[in-house]
């Protein structure tokens, strides 16, 4: 998979030796850009933007995020807890199952609970009565499966064959749609116009039956509205003809929009080898501090790298022992010896949210920088209790 980020931006000037190694070094002025853009988008479109904490959930900056955007999008209990306590706006809620025991209090906390298929729904009948009766006024909403693919990567498509995620729309009928408020369709994945517009192609046969009944549509996240070369104009102008085709409240629920490009991490080589190439060890864990490399997989950019195909590459691989650690081949813009530093631009958004302790390796520090002040504090640092108190 190839990274459509990785632009360094006012990082080109930060000092890496200004935070400790590892860390994430976060650019508010960046996140406050990212924002605009899409407030702007909001605005013109008249529409409703959400913050998808799945991709980043720093609550840090939550009240950053609250004065451009309408509030947050949940995958369940724990980040509809946050939600609550650190976003303003409402609430959108949805998990391919919920537990019982923990729908009540989604409800609770939640404007719009959206459930996988008809099915769970209906099993949810009595919470929900529940919520309604109670004072709740929780909106109902389905996701559908648009069944149009359009990932680079199968295990990324929502619409790939045998996906999981989201009532299939060529079963959809109208017993189906009884006691539903909205329909949620994420189709998409560090995606432009093109792929939500053929989607929606697709979608809006399946639901025109029901535009009179829908009082709101999520089209969900995977929208790289931020990155430079989106088609917004196109965009805006889809937008407000979906609000007037539907006569519903359009929703988007971008996560990596919020924060493309507005994160770093830092790393230090801590010892150089040669077995058939030149070889890095550094404090920088692929399987701990950026899961997607091997998940995806993809090679994110590194800060400076050299151009010049002449220069020898060297493999950096991270500090555990699984043989297959390895983040990809560099051109340092330093000297591959002990001690330099090094980063990975586009680390904020899913690096952050998917880091583990495996082996015992350090979680990263998390930094909170501001390029247009220079303002620099450290949000959070993990220390040896982090590691211990996980499973005991």
């Amino acid at each position: 998979m190839q990274t459509q980020a990785g632009d360094p931006g006012a990082f080109a000037q930060f000092d890496l030796n200004r935070v400790e190694s590892p860390a994430f070094v976060v650019d508010a002025a960046k996140l406050r850009a990212n924002c605009q853009v899409l407030a702007e988008i909001r605005d013109e479109a008249d529409i409703k933007v959400l913050a998808a904490l799945k991709a980043f959930s720093m609550h840090a900056v939550a009240p950053l995020i609250g004065e451009y955007l309408d509030g947050a999008t949940c995958s369940g209990l724990w980040e509809a807890r946050l939600a609550s306590e650190y976003y303003d706006g409402e609430i959108a809620t949805y998990s391919p199952a919920y537990k019982p025991e923990e729908l009540e209090e989604i409800c609770r906390l939640s404007d719009h609970v959206i459930f996988n298929s008809p099915e769970q729904m209906g099993r949810a009948a009595l919470i929900l009565d529940h919520a309604a009766t109670t004072g709740g006024d929780v909106s109902v909403g389905l996701r559908i499966n648009p069944m149009v693919a359009t990932g680079e990567v199968a295990k990324y498509d929502p619409s790939a064959p045998g996906s999981r995620l989201g009532f299939p729309i060529d079963q959809l009928t109208e017993d189906h749609m009884q006691g539903v408020d909205g329909v949620h369709f994420h189709n998409l994945c560090e995606q432009t116009f093109e792929p939500l517009k053929r989607t929606w192609d697709r979608v809006f046969d399946a639901i025109e039956p029901y535009f009179g009944q829908l009082k709101w549509i999520n089209m969900g996240g995977g929208h790289h509205i931020t990155r430079a070369d989106y088609e917004r104009a196109e965009l805006i102008e889809f937008l407000k003809d979906a609000k007037e085709d539907t006569g519903a409240e359009i929703y988007l629920e971008p996560g990596e929009a919020i924060a493309l490009d507005a994160g770093i991490l830092v790393g230090t080589l801590l010892d150089t080898g040669f077995n058939e190439m030149p070889i890095g060890i550094t404090d920088v864990s692929a399987t701990c501090h950026m899961p997607d490399v091997l998940e995806a997989p993809y090679r994110p950019a590194m800060l400076g790298e050299l151009p010049d195909e002449s220069a020898i590459p060297i493999r950096l691989g991270g500090p555990s022992c699984l043989a297959g650690d390895v983040i990809g081949d560099y051109r340092l813009p330093m000297k591959a010896e002990p001690g330099a530093r090094f980063a990975f631009l586009d680390q904020a958004h899913y690096s952050m949210v998917k880091t583990n302790t495996f082996n015992g390796v350090q979680l990263p520090s998390i930094w909170l920088w501001d390029s247009e002040t220079d303002a620099l504090e450290c949000v959070k640092r993990f220390e040896y209790e982090d590691f211990k108190d996980r499973l005991s």
